[in-house]
């Protein structure tokens, strides 16, 4: 009796082992569909189904190439899609400091906190190959990410993205401006005694 009541518990836990075997290979191997894939199962023999006729769309249709994705005419833009403030640039510090100063550094030499503790270097903004990219090029990373840093197209809404890009810019130029770029009247206060780099070229 003993025998037959252990024979029958080994079978159970091995067809439960068996059962559970099976469903996760399954998970790992579920089946799914692309758009538009051919399917025995839907209308039209498509995965997708056309739109109903007359369906109106809601939100952003994003047609706006330059705002939506950095580029004009499939190339990246040297231009941003919206005049930029000096309100503009005040709330892109606000965001580059949220978003990216924890590893790119507050003035963007790539070395924010999470670099200064062992994470991998994150890129200076002040080498010339990214002093000379396109403001295109940095909504791009932003929005698809670029090596070992993420996107941030779900934290960081559109016009965002260009504000942070127009401070960006900023901190390139404060880095290699000259006393040729400041205007003319604003000369003498460069020059008071005791100004952090007054008089240097």
């Amino acid at each position: 009796m003993r025998n037959k009541s252990g024979l029958g518990s080994k079978l159970l836990v091995l067809g439960l082992l068996v059962s559970l075997s099976a469903c996760r290979q399954d998970m790992h191997q579920a089946p799914r569909y692309d758009p538009y894939d051919e399917s025995a199962i839907f209308p039209k023999g498509m995965s997708a189904q056309q739109l109903v006729e007359g369906t109106v769309a809601r939100g952003h249709l994003n047609e706006d190439e330059l705002l939506y994705t950095g580029k004009v005419n499939g190339q990246l833009a040297d231009e941003f899609p919206f005049p930029i403030t000096a309100a503009d640039l005040d709330r892109g510090e606000q965001r580059f400091n949220i978003y990216c100063s924890p590893c790119h550094g507050r003035t963007g030499e790539g070395n924010g906190m999470v670099v200064q503790r062992g994470f991998k270097q994150a890129a200076s903004y002040h080498v010339d190959r990214l002093r000379n990219m396109p403001v295109g090029y940095f909504f791009q990373v932003m929005t698809n990410g670029f090596g070992s840093m993420p996107d941030y197209r779900a934290q960081v809404a559109v016009p965002d993205r260009w504000r942070i890009v127009a401070y960006i810019r900023a901190l390139q130029l404060s880095h290699h401006a000259t006393t040729s770029d400041v205007p003319a009247d604003q000369l003498p206060q460069l020059n008071q005694p005791g100004r952090a780099g007054g008089g240097h070229e």
